[in-house]
């Protein structure tokens, strides 16, 4: 398991060939690349900045990815997220498993990002012609999460209300949405 927060660029290759090293038993690679948008609910966006909350942010992911790993039996995962100043096409995000099936591969994989994308504690801010603006989660993002959960866990998850509301950011966990 490698999680990594970074300001830097991330190199697709050098990463998938660094997860699949030294595995022969793997049959399958599915790796998931978020880019920014230049346009995002009818704006057009200069620049994104994302924010994270440090150690917790780590924290987060790594739960996300062993869920992942009690569902799906995986031989390796890689999350980068960048954090900092991003302008449109730069690469946000990269989900990366290996297993030995496609199904077990693609699954754990969507599974891994439907969660960062609404359960890990970052902020993103997009610069538009109308200035700076935070943005919120969207319900597409809540849905695709909701698929993962036992039905009891989801209608939780839609009542909880104890939200971080104390600054003028969207509260991160459950709040975040990626331009991928």
């Amino acid at each position: 398991m490698t999680i990594r927060i970074s300001e830097d660029d991330f190199d697709l290759g050098a990463e998938v060939a660094a997860l699949r090293a030294g595995q022969p038993q793997v049959g399958a690679v599915v790796a998931f690349v978020g880019t920014v948008r230049d346009m995002n609910d009818g704006a057009q966006v200069a620049a994104m900045t994302l924010e994270h909350y440090p150690g917790m942010t780590e924290k987060s992911i790594q739960a996300i990815v062993e869920q992942a790993c009690r569902r799906w039996r995986l031989f390796g995962t890689r999350v980068i997220h960048r954090i900092g100043p991003l302008l449109p096409q730069e690469q946000i995000v990269l989900v990366a498993v290996t297993a030995a099936h496609r199904g077990e591969a693609f699954a754990a994989c969507e599974f891994i990002m439907d969660y960062l994308k609404t359960e890990a504690p970052f902020w993103k801010k997009e610069d538009t012609p109308a200035g700076a603006r935070w943005v919120d989660a969207r319900v597409s993002d809540d849905a695709a999460l909701a698929k993962w959960q036992p039905a009891t866990d989801a209608a939780a998850s839609d009542s909880d209300t104890d939200r971080d509301t104390d600054s003028d950011r969207p509260a991160a966990a459950g709040s975040t949405s990626h331009a991928a």
